[in-house]
């Protein structure tokens, strides 16, 4: 892989696999382009809720809005400029703000692989 530089517009967001709410992700570099990490952006719309297990570790950067992360230690709250790390194997909800949120997000080993 060569140095690449990504914006939001370059991302295809889709839903979030095997999730009903309003939350779209979109990878920019995963298992198909050869890197060792993914890295794309995700979209929450306001108040919504998504719930899972984590497959893999990921690091969210919160670019806009707000985020809560529940886990059973208690809630981490992180609005523009601030990062979530969530361990492989936490069971966690995020759950979006009143003004929805925007995120970069970084995953390793691919997060999409687990949901093949």
């Amino acid at each position: 892989m060569k140095v690449r530089k990504f914006a939001i517009a370059d991302a295809s967001l889709e839903r979030s696999p095997g999730q009903q709410a309003d939350v779209f992700v979109g990878n920019l570099v995963d298992e198909q382009h050869g890197g060792p990490i993914t890295v794309g952006y995700g979209r929450y719309a306001p108040g919504q809720s998504l719930s899972e297990t984590m497959a893999v570790d990921d690091v969210m950067i919160v670019l806009e809005g707000r985020l809560s992360v529940v886990t059973d230690a208690g809630t981490v709250t992180a609005g523009p400029g601030e990062i979530v790390y969530m361990p492989k194997g936490e069971a966690v909800t995020i759950r979006s703000h009143e003004e929805g949120a925007v995120t970069a997000y970084v995953t390793y080993p691919h997060w999409r692989q687990e949901h093949r």
